[in-house]
């Protein structure tokens, strides 16, 4: 699937395992190198500031979509293509949402969490029907994942899923699948 613009949800920490920077930095060279535009929450701090300097390393653009409350707290990156400051974080996420064709998901606390679910949910309800990805680097989300398949077995949940996202564990495998 060809992609023009990828959203991207993840921690504005670095969080323990190295392994989390590297892989937002690699993936933001290789949307860079394939042209697709970086759609994220704005900050450059932890992760979400690594994926952003990974394209902008590349020559690549990116689109920041920040609350105005959260100016400060993320410490706004001020060399990306384009910040857009909204009123809110529910601004924030439909923004950002609206902007892609597909979303990644990696490491991050509970906004990427509330991302994650929120893009989920839209998807079920029909509100938008675009590809998911969730980074599982270093096996961040395995109980996350774990918990999922408990709602499946739980009937609490209604579609598979392989349905609702796509699992990687590196990068390149969202752009060259196996």
């Amino acid at each position: 699937m060809e992609f023009k613009s990828i959203a991207v949800f993840c921690g504005s920490k670095p969080g323990n395992s190295t392994q989390y920077v590297t892989h937002a930095t690699e993936l933001g060279h290789l949307l860079a190198e394939k042209k697709i535009l970086l759609i994220y929450g704005g900050g450059n701090k932890g992760i979400m500031g690594a994926v952003a300097n990974g394209v902008l390393e590349k020559k690549g653009q990116v689109i920041g979509i920040i609350p105005e409350a959260l100016m400060g707290w993320e410490h706004h990156h001020e060399g990306i293509s384009e910040l857009i400051v909204v009123e809110n974080m529910h601004i924030r996420k439909r923004m950002i949402y609206e902007k892609c064709d597909a979303a990644i998901i990696l490491p991050g606390g509970y906004g990427t969490l509330d991302e994650l679910f929120e893009i989920l949910t839209w998807n079920q309800l029909s509100i938008h029907n675009k590809p998911i990805y969730i980074l599982n680097t270093a096996g961040f989300y395995d109980t996350l994942l774990a918990h999922i398949k408990k709602m499946i077995a739980e009937n609490f949940l209604y579609s598979r899923m392989e349905d609702a996202f796509t699992i990687v564990t590196n990068p390149s495998e969202i752009f060259n699948p196996s």
